[in-house]
C-alpha cells in the first residue's frame, strides 16, 4: 500500500483586510450604541498590545503571542504596540515602540513606520511615545478627548482584560465600561475571512491527528504522540503556536480533564488495551482549532471500549444534527447527557428511568464539563455570558461556557465525553439519591478505563451547521486508518 503524502495542504496567505473589516465592524457597533444612548459619536478606542516578557529574572524571552483583542483589531504580530481607532471617522492608528539602534544588531532590521502602515493596512503610524500628542492633535472637539478603554471580565478565565495605559493618559476622559461588551460581541460572529483561517487550522490539525493515529504503537510515550502532532502542524502548516497545551492522555489519565500540565506532563507509557484521548489543536495567524480524538492504542476496539466510544459518538452526532440558529445550548448539553445515559443503561452500567437520572443530574457524574465553547482567536473565545445571559447552577450545567442560543456565524465546539473519574464515582455511589441508578458490579470493570471525549469544531449557518473537523469518527474508520487505509477515503 502506497504511503500517503505528508500533507495535501499549504499555509494560506493572510489578508490584512480581515482586521480592517474587524475594525469597521467595531466602529459601526460602537456608533450604534452611542447613538441609541444619546451620546456623542466621538472619541478614540485605544488598545494596548501584548508585552514581551522574560522568564522570571533571566534574559530568556518567551515566544511572544499577541493579546487577543489587539490581534483581532490590528493583526500585529510584534510586541509592545498600541492601536487606536477614531470613532467619528473610523481612522486607524498604530503606535510602534521606538527601538534602539542596537536592536538591528541583535534582532534584525528596524522596520520604518511606512512599512508598518502598509503591512497592517492602517491609516497612520506613530511611535508609542507620541500617543498623547497624536490623539490630541487628531481630536477636533473638547480639550479632553474621550478614550474607550478595554476593561471587562472574561467569563471563561475569570480574569479582567487590561485597559491601555500610557504617559499622559490623565489628560483624557476615560470610559472603562462601554468598549468591552461591544468588542466581545463583535468577536462572537465570524466573517468569511475568519472562517477560512479557522478552517485551515482545522484542516492541518485533522491531518496531524490522523498522522498520530497511524503512528501510535503500544510501548510509546504520550509525549511522542504530542511531538508527532506538533511537528506535522508546524512542518506542513506553518503553525508555530498551538491553541492550548496538548492533552495526550492514555489509560486512566484520560479521565483527567485537563491532563498534560506541568504536574502531569504527557509522560505515561502506552499499554496494550489502553484507550487514548488526544485533545490537540493548531493555531494559524491567531485563529485556532480544538479537536479531540479517542481511540485504542493497539488499533482495535474492545466491546467495552466500543460501548463507551459509541455512546459519546452518538451524543456528538445528535447535537450536530440538532444545531441551527435559535437552538439553546443548555438544551444541547442535556441532549448529549441523555444520549450517553441511555447508552450506559443499554450496556447495563446504569439502572432505572433515564428521565429520573436527568432530573437528579446523574449525567454530571460521567460528563462534568460543558458540552462546548466558542472558538476563534482564543480556544475559549469570549462572549458566552454577554447580553445578560445567566450561568446555570446545576451540576454539570454550571460548567457550560455559554448558555446562549445559537446564531448564524458562531463557531462553537461540540465535545461530549464519558469518564470514569474516581473523585466523582466514589461519592456518587455513596449518595442514595443517585447510587440507585448505578450498577456497581458492572461499573467496577471500568476502573482504570479513563474516558472518551470526541470534539469537533462547528460553525452555525442560516439553517444548520458545518463541521470543520475532518477526522475518522466511526470505530471501523479509526481501525482502518490505524491499519494504514488512506484518509480521507478515496472518492469513487
Amino acid at each position: 500500500m502506497a504511503s500517503p503524502p505528508p500533507s495535501l495542504l499549504s499555509p494560506p496567505q493572510v489578508p490584512m483586510e480581515l482586521h480592517k473589516l474587524n475594525r469597521e465592524k467595531l466602529v459601526n457597533a460602537l456608533r450604534e450604541h452611542l447613538t441609541k444612548s444619546s451620546r456623542s459619536v466621538e472619541g478614540f478606542v485605544i488598545l494596548q498590545g501584548g508585552e514581551e516578557r522574560t522568564r522570571y529574572c533571566t534574559d530568556h524571552a518567551e515566544l511572544f503571542r499577541q493579546e487577543s483583542y489587539f490581534a483581532y483589531l490590528f493583526g500585529v504580530k510584534e510586541p509592545d504596540f498600541y492601536g487606536a481607532i477614531d470613532v467619528a471617522t473610523g481612522e486607524s492608528i498604530l503606535f510602534a515602540p521606538r527601538l534602539p539602534a542596537e536592536y538591528a544588531v541583535w534582532l534584525g532590521e528596524i522596520k520604518p513606520l511606512a512599512y508598518l502602515k502598509e503591512t497592517y493596512m492602517v491609516d497612520k503610524v506613530f511611535y508609542t511615545d507620541e500617543i498623547a500628542r497624536t490623539l490630541h492633535d487628531q481630536h477636533q472637539g473638547s480639550d479632553r478627548p474621550s478614550l474607550f478603554l478595554l476593561h471587562g471580565l472574561n467569563t471563561d478565565s475569570n480574569n479582567f482584560s487590561k485597559p491601555a495605559d500610557f504617559e499622559g493618559i490623565e489628560k483624557f476622559k476615560t470610559d472603562m465600561t462601554t468598549l468591552h461588551p461591544i468588542l466581545t460581541e463583535c468577536r462572537v460572529s465570524k466573517s468569511e475571512m475568519e472562517l477560512a483561517l479557522i478552517q485551515f487550522a482545522n484542516d492541518i490539525s485533522s491531518e496531524a491527528h490522523v498522522k498520530v493515529m497511524r503512528e501510535t504503537k503500544v510501548g510509546m510515550k504520550e509525549y511522542q504522540l504530542e511531538s508527532i502532532f506538533l511537528h506535522h502542524t508546524y512542518m506542513y502548516g506553518g503553525c508555530r503556536h498551538c491553541s492550548y497545551t496538548c492533552i495526550c492522555a492514555t489509560g486512566d489519565n484520560s479521565s483527567v480533564l485537563h491532563y498534560g500540565h506541568a504536574a502531569a506532563p504527557n509522560d505515561k507509557t502506552l499499554n496494550d488495551g489502553d484507550m487514548s484521548l488526544l485533545d490537540m489543536g493548531a493555531e494559524y495567524h491567531f485563529y485556532g482549532s480544538d479537536i479531540t480524538c479517542s481511540f485504542p492504542v493497539n488499533g482495535r476496539f474492545t466491546s467495552d471500549q466500543s460501548l463507551i466510544y459509541n455512546a459519546v459518538l452518538d451524543a456528538h452526532n445528535a447535537v450536530i444534527a440538532s444545531m441551527k440558529p435559535g437552538t439553546n445550548w443548555v438544551n444541547m448539553h442535556k441532549l448529549a447527557e441523555r444520549v450517553i445515559l441511555e447508552a450506559l443503561k443499554k450496556g447495563s452500567l446504569l439502572l432505572g428511568d433515564v428521565d429520573d437520572m436527568m432530573s437528579k443530574r446523574l449525567g454530571a457524574v460521567f460528563m462534568p464539563h460543558g458540552l462546548g465553547h466558542f472558538l476563534g482567536i482564543d480556544t475559549h473565545d469570549p462572549g458566552g455570558y454577554l447580553k445578560g445571559v445567566e450561568r446555570p447552577t446545576d451540576s454539570g450545567l454550571k460548567s457550560l461556557r455559554t448558555s446562549r442560543e445559537l446564531e448564524e456565524g458562531m463557531v462553537i465546539t461540540v465535545e461530549p465525553g464519558c469518564y470514569f473519574i474516581d473523585a466523582l464515582l466514589g461519592p456518587a455511589m455513596k449518595n442514595p439519591t443517585i447510587s440507585k441508578f448505578i450498577n456497581c458490579e458492572e461499573i467496577k470493570r471500568f476502573e482504570g478505563f479513563g474516558g472518551v471525549r470526541i470534539e469537533s469544531d462547528l460553525y452555525v449557518t442560516s439553517d444548520g451547521c458545518v463541521n470543520m473537523t475532518k477526522v475518522p469518527r466511526e470505530t471501523h474508520e479509526i481501525e482502518a486508518v490505524m491499519a494504514g487505509v488512506p484518509w480521507p477515503p478515496p472518492t469513487k
